[in-house]
């Protein structure tokens, strides 16, 4: 029972994955799930799903094929056309299934074809993992190890004269038990930080920032299926950058003029005091409009061509489209920087264009 339990689970978790997967783009650009995030599950809203099973019915007498019946008569009985009443009949319903980030991280690789990345460095993260390498003769009974123990007392009996070969019985006492002994080991392990950097000038409204807010996520999902001690800063800027929580970068409202080059400064300064290359992965994820001071662009492609690219795994630019923005600053990246094996950039038109934005950043597997 408990076999067939767990096979029908298994397979409802394969048919839940298949909707998942059928229905990511839509899951993607719409930002309730977001919402329904816990701690380490996301609660997705899904149609509901039956397993297949047989289902006896009661006894009864006539049906379709039984019984006499003349040419024309309809099968069944049912209502005549607009004289619906009150039905009795159930509709389709949703129901929420909790799905794991590292389950959500997988079937956004699948989907989109992603490649696994492959970390570079080691940071000052201590990963501990016991390890079972021994026996001793002390111990909690669920470590007792059952063949060990009756060797123990199969020995003690053979010895000691009292093993009975007509009556085999083998009973451990105390001095025979023997139990798993574990060691703990420690490792160092890969560590990232990934800078958010966003424009919050006047011309990035909250359709704008709500489409970041929903990118970031599945960035920050992927990224975080690779490393453990992943770390997020925040930064935002119009013609000044700064640092802000989480909570304030989604929220800020928009006012100022535009220089990118403030918050491609900072990002640096952050890394150069914080973030050894060398023991981080380093990702940096820039998202505007855009509509950059005419001067600054320059500037901005000089801070990513000797600094900036030379320390990240990946740097990418998402240029969310705006009614007020001019949008020249792809491509100015485009122009001067196409060659770039770690720049990725996409433009986002609207929440459509997320999915394959996602796609186009992670792509490179770095």
């Amino acid at each position: 029972m408990i076999a067939r339990i767990e096979q029908d689970h298994g397979r409802f978790r394969q048919m839940v994955r298949g909707r998942i997967k059928k229905e990511l783009r839509k899951y993607i650009t719409h930002g309730e799930m977001i919402g329904r995030k816990g701690k380490d599950l996301v609660s997705i809203p899904i149609p509901q799903i039956n397993i297949p099973h047989f289902v006896y019915g009661a006894k009864k007498v006539g049906g379709v094929g039984q019984g006499d019946g003349e040419s024309g008569t309809p099968i069944g009985v049912g209502d005549e056309p607009g004289n619906m009443g009150a039905g009795d009949a159930p509709g389709e319903h949703l129901v929420e299934v909790d799905v794991t980030l590292e389950e959500l991280a997988e079937i956004l690789g699948e989907e989109l074809e992603l490649p696994r990345i492959k970390p570079k460095g080691k940071q000052n993260i201590i990963d501990e993992k016991k390890k079972y390498i021994g026996i001793r003769q002390a111990g909690p009974e669920s470590l007792r190890h059952f063949k060990r123990t009756y060797k123990e007392a199969l020995k003690r009996q053979v010895s000691s004269g009292i093993y009975n070969y007509e009556d085999p019985l083998v009973i451990p006492i105390r001095e025979d038990k023997r139990y798993r002994s574990w060691q703990v080991s420690q490792s160092r392990q890969s560590s990232a930080v990934i800078f958010y950097m966003m424009d919050v000038s006047g011309s990035m409204s909250d359709e704008q920032k709500e489409i970041v807010r929903i990118e970031s996520f599945w960035i920050d999902t992927w990224l975080r299926a690779h490393y453990r001690g992943l770390i997020s800063r925040y930064l935002i800027h119009d013609a000044v950058a700064r640092e802000v929580d989480q909570k304030m970068f989604y929220t800020t409202r928009e006012s100022g003029g535009t220089m990118i080059s403030s918050v491609y400064k900072l990002c640096h300064q952050i890394i150069d005091q914080e973030y050894n290359p060398s023991d981080w992965n380093v990702y940096g994820f820039h998202f505007s409009d855009g509509d950059n001071w005419g001067e600054d662009d320059d500037q901005c492609i000089e801070l990513l061509s000797t600094q900036l690219l030379r320390k990240c795994n990946l740097f990418c630019y998402g240029q969310v489209e705006s009614i007020y923005g001019g949008g020249h600053f792809f491509s100015s990246l485009e122009h001067a920087l196409a060659d770039a094996d770690n720049l990725a950039m996409s433009r986002i038109t609207s929440r459509d264009g997320i999915y394959d934005s996602i796609k186009a950043f992670l792509r490179k597997g770095k």
